[in-house]
């Protein structure tokens, strides 16, 4: 039997300006563990600004978010742009303060964000060719951005900011704790809050563990 090729979007590499180390990192893991190929890819463009890490304060110059997240590749990164939704057998968005302000705007616009085109256009293909699409921590609040006012089932953990953003773009937000998975089976969404949710990294990847598993079993 084929492996089954499951695209990982990075949104460049660190919490503050870019994807979440540690879910980007436990997904490929677990994907791997459970004999997957990961395609890991993301948009050729420049970071919103780039963050010091230990002091959180934002640092002169810039970065290209394509470059960030080949570090946490390994180099084995695609442009997203050359990626099409018959490529991949679904994806999943790891968090991280890079889905929200270079994936999309959703950290500055909340309900009102714009969304990265080629991201959207990839998602929007795959949920039409009925492939499932996995989100961790912030993330969900972009692919509800996506799918706007079409009532998706959602977890972004309980911050009831980014819940209210979720419900006021026209879809369901579901409380969940850090080690659980929010799945809406109509549309094949797999969401879990990772860390949205004041937890280590053990708790966090629990659930990983199981998004990744059901967005297998969907896949």
């Amino acid at each position: 039997m084929a492996k089954k090729r499951i695209g990982v979007v990075l949104a460049g590499c660190g919490v503050y300006d870019g994807a979440e180390i540690h879910e980007a990192t436990l997904a490929l893991y677990f994907l791997d563990r459970a004999g997957a190929e990961a395609i890991c890819m993301a948009p050729d463009i420049p970071q919103h600004h780039v963050v010091n890490h230990i002091t959180g304060q934002e640092m002169p110059g810039t970065r290209n978010v394509l470059i960030e997240s080949a570090r946490i590749a390994r180099g084995n990164i695609r442009d997203l742009a050359t990626v099409s939704a018959t490529d991949i057998d679904a994806v999943i968005l790891p968090g991280g303060f890079g889905a929200a302000k270079n994936l999309s705007s959703v950290a500055f616009d909340g309900p009102r964000a714009t969304v990265e085109p080629g991201v959207a256009a990839l998602l929007r293909a795959l949920r039409a060719a009925g492939k499932p699409i996995g989100a961790l921590c912030i993330s969900p609040a972009v692919v509800s951005r996506i799918f706007a006012d079409q009532g998706l089932t959602l977890t972004i953990g309980d911050d009831a900011g980014t819940a209210g953003a979720i419900e006021a773009m026209g879809n369901r937000h579901q409380n969940s704790a850090v080690d659980a998975i929010v799945v809406d089976e109509r549309h094949k969404i797999i969401t879990s809050a990772a860390y949205m949710c004041a937890a280590g990294i053990a708790d966090v990847g629990r659930g990983i563990e199981q998004l990744v598993a059901e967005v297998l079993r969907q896949a």
